[in-house]
């Protein structure tokens, strides 16, 4: 095939996006696919314009204000249709889709590509957590917009999917995460990774991705004086020096990735998640192939990947003590948070970036052949519209 994926952010940022934009990668490498990813503009000029056999075409982009790592776009659809007439590709991968997104998915649609979107942000519900609540109503219709346009939106858990149909968004499938669990495994744990955080022998309890806002990392410091343990905070972005002074006891080991991020990850003995707007959340996903049990706020993706009582906690959104309950209740009971922990590991087994990428393709080959998705409890295919007129 010929694919052109518009990415909203990409390299050198590194987040859920650009990560699973660089599975899919190296996948459609393997297979011999021609790729273009279209993304903005960058300032750090070390960064290569062909990452995984695919060229990167940049367009003209400006530092998000208050989160100056995160760029912006410029431009309108004419520049977007023009790039994508010219490299006349068989079908269009927009990657979270929202400002770049929006302008790429009325260019397919103008030139009769077919779309295929990546519901994987919850933009909307940022709004109120930055201070911006009379933005989300204008969010949630951009998000309509983009969805209702596409020929075919995939969603990565059954509460995003949910979500979007609540809206009348129809033509939704389901595309989960892969995750490596050749790097994450409990064989990756390290006894001398975890006496440089825990000099006193303490329990960890560990955290995984950005420091921002939406993550809701202060929520934590409702676990910062249990006794026994030390919190360890893995990752970086704005609201660091933040947290740092909001959770002094904390202990703050940057970004880290590859083998260094799962050694870390192995090393704990449970992860923690706040965050209540994650359509996903990957980093769940990779704590439980470490052997991690986990607990985790009960909204969004992680009511896919986290079964209470088994592999882990869903605590109440928003109820802190609930939290707190739960981790003490696994860092209380060291038989309990192995048997977590095996449960977590066999769970997560098969859902590799191959089997996902393979089913992203056949999504792919959907969409060019106008073939619809199925609605839920009808066995056959419901008409719909395509860029390309009714399809059945």
């Amino acid at each position: 095939m010929r694919i052109a994926i518009v990415a909203e952010s990409f390299l050198p940022l590194m987040n859920g996006v650009t990560h699973s934009i660089l599975r899919v990668l190296e996948h459609l490498q393997e297979r011999g696919d021609e790729v273009m990813v279209i993304a903005p503009s960058t300032s750090d000029t070390a960064v290569s314009d062909v990452v995984n056999g695919a060229y990167v075409h940049r367009l003209p982009s400006v530092p998000l204000a208050g989160y100056t790592n995160v760029r912006v776009a410029l431009g309108g659809v004419n520049r977007v249709k023009r790039i994508l007439a010219d490299y006349a590709p068989d079908v269009v991968h927009l990657a979270s889709p929202f400002v770049l997104g929006w302008r790429a998915v009325q260019a397919a649609h103008q030139l009769g590509i077919p779309t295929v979107a990546i519901y994987q942000t919850e933009v909307p519900s940022y709004a109120a957590r930055y201070g911006v609540p009379f933005l989300e109503n204008w969010a949630w219709n951009r998000v309509d917009d983009i969805h209702l346009l596409a020929n075919r939106t995939l969603v990565p858990s059954t509460f995003a999917l949910n979500q979007l149909r609540g809206r009348g968004i129809l033509r939704v499938d389901m595309w989960r995460r892969g995750v490596d669990t050749a790097r994450f495994n409990p064989a990756k744990r390290s006894t001398a990774w975890r006496a440089t955080v825990a000099r006193d022998g303490e329990r960890i309890i560990g955290y995984v991705g950005r420091l921002a806002i939406e993550k809701q990392v202060e929520d934590l410091a409702v676990l910062a004086d249990l006794p026994g343990t030390r919190l360890v905070i893995v990752g970086d972005g704005p609201q660091r020096a933040a947290l740092e002074t909001a959770l002094p006891s904390a202990v703050f080991t940057g970004f880290l990735s590859g083998d260094d991020l799962a050694q870390a990850v192995a090393s704990f003995d449970l992860f923690v998640h706040p965050g209540e707007f994650e359509t996903f959340c990957q980093t769940i996903q990779e704590a439980m192939a470490s052997g991690v049990p986990v607990v985790a706020t009960g909204r969004g993706g992680p009511l896919d990947l986290v079964e209470n009582s088994r592999t882990g906690w869903l605590y109440e959104p928003g109820n802190l003590s609930q939290l707190r309950g739960y981790v003490q209740d696994l860092m209380g009971d060291d038989a309990k948070r192995r048997a977590f922990a095996e449960a977590a590991t066999a769970s997560v087994q098969g859902r590799t970036w191959p089997v996902l990428s393979a089913n992203l393709v056949r999504h792919y080959e959907d969409v060019i052949a106008g073939r619809a998705v199925v609605e839920p409890g009808d066995p056959s295919s419901t008409t719909l519209t395509s860029s390309k007129g009714p399809v059945s």
